[in-house]
């Protein structure tokens, strides 16, 4: 059973993404909700949000928040609540 969650960010141009991985763990995945409702809350900013589910390989299931199309301010500020909210950092960005 995963034990920990890893936080991977992806920026581009109009677009950022912060991918949340809790494996087959839903103790993790509910904590990842639980922070994502109260950055909601935080930042009135309401990103859009996808679940990757996977039957073959639970340990990749995770939680995607998103912003793109210039519609959402910067996500910076979004994403540095749910990370402290986990309280954890990003193992790795990727530009």
């Amino acid at each position: 059973m995963t034990k920990t969650i890893k936080a991977h960010m992806r920026m581009e141009e109009e677009y950022e993404g912060l991918s949340l991985i809790f494996g087959d763990n839903d103790v993790l995945k509910q904590k990842i909700i639980d922070a994502i409702d109260h950055a909601k809350g935080v930042t009135d900013k309401k990103p859009f949000i996808f679940e990757k589910i996977s039957n073959d390989r639970p340990d990749i299931q995770s939680i995607y928040i998103e912003f793109h199309d210039g519609f959402h301010a910067d996500a910076g500020d979004f994403f540095e609540h749910v990370l402290h909210e986990l309280g954890i950092k990003c193992e790795e960005d990727t530009i």
